[in-house]
């Protein structure tokens, strides 16, 4: 299936990172790509990936998101993932990644939309 990757930027600084599709080998190097350069293009005070529209994650997913994560570490940015599935819940939560990522339930959508 096909992954799609969007970022907005809020009000406030926030960048949002919506993942839609699945985050598998095939494009996990996109979706930490994707990461990095919302946290290098914006320097934002904080990035939040919602993965409300991702349909499948595996390990490569995972790693792509700690990769994200790390970016976002180095550059003093805070790193939240929301709006998960159960099924995707579970993974985290299985994996002990919930906490580690920040793990809040939903999130308002971002007020002005900047980036692709």
């Amino acid at each position: 299936m096909e992954n799609s990757i969007r970022t907005t930027l809020a009000d406030d600084g926030t960048v949002t990172v919506t993942i839609s599709g699945e985050i598998d080998f095939s494009d996990a190097d996109e979706v930490a790509q994707g990461i990095r350069d919302a946290v290098a293009d914006w320097s934002p005070p904080s990035v939040v990936v919602d993965v409300r529209d991702a349909t499948f994650i595996d390990s490569t997913g995972l790693g792509a998101l700690i990769e994200g994560y790390r970016a976002a570490v180095a550059a003093g940015t805070g790193f939240r993932v929301v709006n998960p599935s159960d099924t995707f819940r579970r993974v985290l939560a299985v994996t002990g990644l919930s906490d580690f990522f920040g793990l809040i339930e939903t999130i308002d959508a971002p007020s002005q939309a900047t980036g692709a």
